[in-house]
């Protein structure tokens, strides 16, 4: 029972790639009729080929030969080296005819896989967007690129050149087996016993290289995992002489994907001289038994020439198929890896009814909320604060409190698992993801920065932004002055993650971008960390006035960014254990009060506004 449950396994994993692909194959309904024609005329045209060759033959063995065939007699009207010159002629007319109809069908399927394959990577790299946190807290950067990239250009290459020319192989073969039986179907029949045998081999050997074919394609993916984060931390790597640590990984996925794929080529040319043998062994049964029908006058010897021709390309789609058995099974694995990611599903979604949300004024409500990104790690256990629109709100706690997670579920790049966040007294999930985030301009710790040029980078996110707008943003943000010393001013390029500009410098762009946006409602997470004294006082003065007039939440682990907020909330084992004024947590003397004391020294001293 092992091999039939994997033959339906098999079929199974088929059905599921092909299930995401057809309805953009129906999109090419019209080109994909275009290269049917051109395929079955190909088929017509190779069905034709070696009959000019009989007639020729037969032409030069009968012709003064009064017991001609009755085919033979409809040319007594021609002259011998007329009739030769024709068939000659004909001929070449079939094989220019056959290859115009294997150009079209070429380029139609070229087409056909180039399209459908673009439209399946955006169509995955749109689903990969969408996809919450969750998922890609946990997966592997490199591994994805690879699915995205690799998979699907090995998925398109094997369809081109693979998959598509064998389809036109099976048809070729259905059409020439119905030919050898109308011929002599003792001979057809003859040659189609190995046909079972074949079958048998290519299960079996099969399943063993989609299976190692599989297992190449994930320890590709894990080269690429390794190589990805190499690359992005070769800062850290090089100066902590971490190199062959990740060489050694890095070689060790090599390794194992080379025996995978030598695993696979072994395999595949196993099958390769399997399906040779089993077809010369089908020749040697045809001749074998039609030179003996043709001794006994009960076969005409040229009739063995288009049976020996039909019986050769006959049997191209299994030698075809083993050919390229390594490269299908590695497209199906491929195949299976893109569904994997189009199947997966976004723990944060829209509701059915969800609507545009208005402009907002930013008064917020956490509603019992309860939340932990592992079932058995709560950080929140029924959360519960509210905070007046226009509000600047400081959120402290000790590290791993949850500060930062309050900012995601406002963005709802998580939903709580209980409880509501409401904005203006409305529940946030009514809203689209899109005109929720557009109410909220966001400030990180770690600025992500484009290669684009600076104008660019601030106006992103704000669609019809003008000039001036831009540099009224960047002014707020004092940005202007050190943005017009770059080399082209606003239309300088800025290089992978910015690293030609200075941590204080990509903050301080980071404000103009989220100055322009013009949101209501301002999410700051720990934005002046690692930065200076004086670039620290540039981005503090800029927040500041970017602040004015909006609600503001500061994530910070920094006490002294806390004096000047209107409200404190200080969070800790997973509820607002203290919300108040600095001024009035001090006085009470709570945990709020002695964490800031031993981070500022200021123990019995009178305390000092800092503004932010």
């Amino acid at each position: 029972m092992a091999r039939p449950q994997a033959v339906n396994d098999t079929f199974s994993r088929f059905r599921q790639v092909m299930r995401h692909f057809t309805p953009e194959l129906r999109k090419e309904k019209m080109l994909i009729a275009g290269s049917m024609m051109a395929l079955l005329s190909s088929v017509a045209f190779r069905l034709l080929e070696p009959w000019p060759l009989k007639l020729v033959i037969d032409q030069a063995q009968y012709w003064n030969n009064p017991k001609k065939t009755d085919f033979l007699q409809r040319f007594d009207s021609f002259e011998p080296t007329t009739l030769l010159t024709l068939t000659a002629l004909s001929f070449v007319v079939i094989v220019a005819l056959r290859s115009t109809s294997d150009y079209l069908k070429t380029v139609s399927f070229a087409l056909i896989g180039n399209r459908v394959m673009t439209r399946i990577r955006g169509k995955l790299y749109r689903h990969l967007q969408a996809l919450s946190l969750s998922f890609h807290d946990k997966a592997r950067s490199g591994d994805l690129l690879v699915r995205m990239i690799g998979d699907i250009k090995l998925m398109r290459d094997v369809a081109v050149s693979a998959l598509l020319p064998l389809m036109g192989s099976v048809l070729v073969l259905i059409g020439m087996v119905t030919v050898m039986f109308l011929l002599n179907w003792q001979l057809a029949l003859l040659s189609m016993i190995v046909v079972p045998l074949f079958g048998l081999s290519t299960v079996k050997l099969g399943r063993r290289i989609h299976s190692a074919a599989r297992l190449q394609r994930q320890r590709e993916g894990a080269m690429a995992v390794t190589a990805s984060e190499a690359i992005a931390s070769v800062k850290v790597i090089q100066a902590l002489s971490l190199e062959s640590h990740f060489d050694k990984s890095f070689t060790s996925e090599n390794k194992r994907s080379l025996k995978e794929g030598v695993k696979t080529r072994r395999l595949a040319a196993r099958l390769e001289r399997t399906t040779d043998i089993l077809t010369a062994v089908a020749m040697a049964g045809v001749l074998w038994y039609g030179a003996k029908l043709t001794i006994a006058g009960e076969l005409e010897a040229t009739t063995l020439i288009p049976f020996a021709t039909y019986l050769k390309r006959g049997f191209r789609p299994m030698q075809d198929f083993a050919k390229y058995a390594g490269r299908l099974a590695k497209a199906t694995a491929a195949g299976e890896r893109i569904v994997e990611l189009l199947e997966q599903t976004s723990d944060v979604q829209e509701a059915p009814d969800a609507v545009e949300a208005p402009k907002l004024r930013g008064a917020l409500q956490f509603s019992d909320v309860h939340f932990g990104y592992e079932p058995d790690a709560p950080v929140y256990k029924g959360l519960s604060f509210s905070v007046d629109a226009g509000t600047y709100v400081a959120i402290a706690g000790h590290s791993g409190a949850g500060k930062s997670t309050l900012l995601s579920l406002l963005l709802r790049l998580y939903d709580p698992q209980e409880g509501r966040i409401l904005i203006d007294g409305q529940d946030i999930r009514q809203w689209t993801l899109n005109s929720l985030r557009g109410n909220i301009s966001v400030v990180l710790q770690d600025t992500v920065l484009f290669a684009a040029n600076v104008y660019d980078n601030i106006a992103l996110g704000a669609t019809g932004v003008e000039r001036e707008a831009i540099e009224t943003a960047a002014k707020l943000a004092n940005a202007h002055n050190f943005i017009e010393a770059l080399p082209q001013g606003y239309d300088t390029m800025l290089g992978e993650r910015a690293v030609n500009l200075s941590h204080g410098q990509r903050q301080r762009i980071a404000i103009a971008r989220a100055a322009v946006r013009d949101a209501p409602l301002l999410l700051l997470d720990e934005p002046t960390t690692g930065l200076d004294e004086q670039n620290e006082r540039q981005v503090r003065d800029a927040l500041r006035r970017l602040a004015a007039g909006r609600t503001t939440l500061l994530v910070t682990h920094d006490l002294r960014q806390t004096a000047d907020a209107d409200m404190v909330l200080f969070i800790e084992n997973g509820l607002v254990q203290e919300a108040a004024t600095h001024e009035l947590l001090l006085e009470q003397n709570g945990t709020y009060a002695k964490l800031y004391r031993s981070q500022t020294g200021a123990h019995d001293l009178p305390f000092e506004s800092n503004p932010i």
